[in-house]
């Protein structure tokens, strides 16, 4: 990273005349580096690989329109400037807006996080031609179930135990039939889909912000929910990590229906199915990531690259043991108890 935040510097630097001087921030990411731009208030994004499986040009053009899209939200930071890829800085980088917060590091902050993502899903839905470059699949469920699909082959990675291998796929199967059936004609908003609360920071006002947007994308608002407050969720960030009891989360549904008042409508029926895709597409990735990890890093720039070079070595041993905790029996067990006892709850 030395080499690629030097030469971002010596680009900002040519822009503006003057030295410039960018501090690294802690990696707690697996898809970014984040510095820090002394005395502008801003901060640089500079893309490890795409997790939208893009070249450098289209993946900092495709987060790039996540914050534009977003940006009437007034949830998320905004965007100033984008740096384009080149030979030092491979993946280029953008520079957003400071937020000033502390983390979502307790079930408190859970509220908070569901008002900012009701503000996000109010958004209007812009007409179709004014949605690129982000994804807007015809049918979002099936386009779920296509990426779910992709990850699933993973599943028979040795280090998976045979019964989380059986519980999942037994899942995957059933939602395969049920969920396109149970999201026909449902509207679509802007989701984040990437709604973890280790991507939001609370103001001194209590208002959470959503820091990290690029998977953007126009689907179902439920997928957002289900990632919020989902154990494989509120327990992945290195700095915001808790558990949700059955009764908590089912509290952090009804702010957000309230929040959405009568636009929550078509929705309710699905809150459980398109949690357990949710909950669907992170185990399938956590198996993805065992099987692609340890893979060299690419040398050239491009697409999605799990390599464990390009992170610290304190991140990489932390995301370990959560996807090995996430893949373990009890870990599954005790989720597909929450899905019955929130079916119950939320009919």
């Amino acid at each position: 990273m030395t080499r690629q935040l030097l030469a971002l510097q010596a680009r900002l630097t040519a822009q503006t005349g003057q030295a410039q001087t960018l501090t690294l921030m802690l990696d707690k990411g697996l898809a970014h580096w984040h510095a820090r731009w002394i005395g502008h208030g801003l901060i640089a994004r500079v893309p490890k690989q795409s997790q939208m499986g893009l070249d450098p040009v289209h993946n900092l053009a495709y987060e790039a329109a996540c914050f534009t899209h977003a940006a009437a939200s007034e949830h998320t930071p905004q965007l100033h400037q984008t740096i384009a890829p080149d030979h030092d800085l491979p993946w280029g980088a953008l520079l957003v807006e400071e937020i000033t917060g502390s983390a979502a590091t307790a079930q408190d902050t859970v509220q908070a996080v569901m008002l900012s993502l009701a503000a996000l899903h109010k958004l209007p839905l812009p007409p179709a031609n004014a949605r690129a470059p982000l994804l807007d699949a015809p049918e979002p469920a099936q386009d779920l179930i296509d990426l779910i699909n992709v990850q699933a082959v993973h599943l028979n990675h040795a280090g998976i135990d045979a019964d989380t291998r059986q519980r999942v796929n037994a899942r995957l199967q059933a939602t395969r039939i049920e969920l396109p059936i149970c999201c026909a004609g449902l509207p679509k908003r802007l989701i984040a889909f990437d709604a973890h609360p280790g991507n939001f920071l609370i103001r001194d006002n209590g208002q959470a912000i959503l820091v990290d947007l690029e998977k953007m994308r126009y689907s179902f608002p439920p997928l957002d929910l289900a990632h919020a407050t989902l154990y494989t969720s509120t327990t992945w960030d290195v700095h915001s990590a808790f558990e949700l009891t059955t009764h908590q989360v089912a509290q952090a549904y009804q702010v957000w229906l309230s929040a959405m008042g009568e636009a929550a409508a078509p929705y309710k029926k699905t809150l459980v199915p398109l949690r357990e895709a949710m909950w669907l597409w992170s185990m399938t990735w956590c198996a993805q990531w065992l099987s692609e990890s340890d893979q060299n890093a690419k040398t050239k720039p491009g697409g999605q690259d799990w390599s464990t070079l390009h992170s610290d070595a304190a991140l990489i041993a932390h995301v370990r043991a959560r996807v090995q905790d996430f893949l373990a029996p009890r870990s599954v067990q005790r989720v597909q108890h929450e899905f019955e006892q929130l079916r119950q709850i939320l009919a």
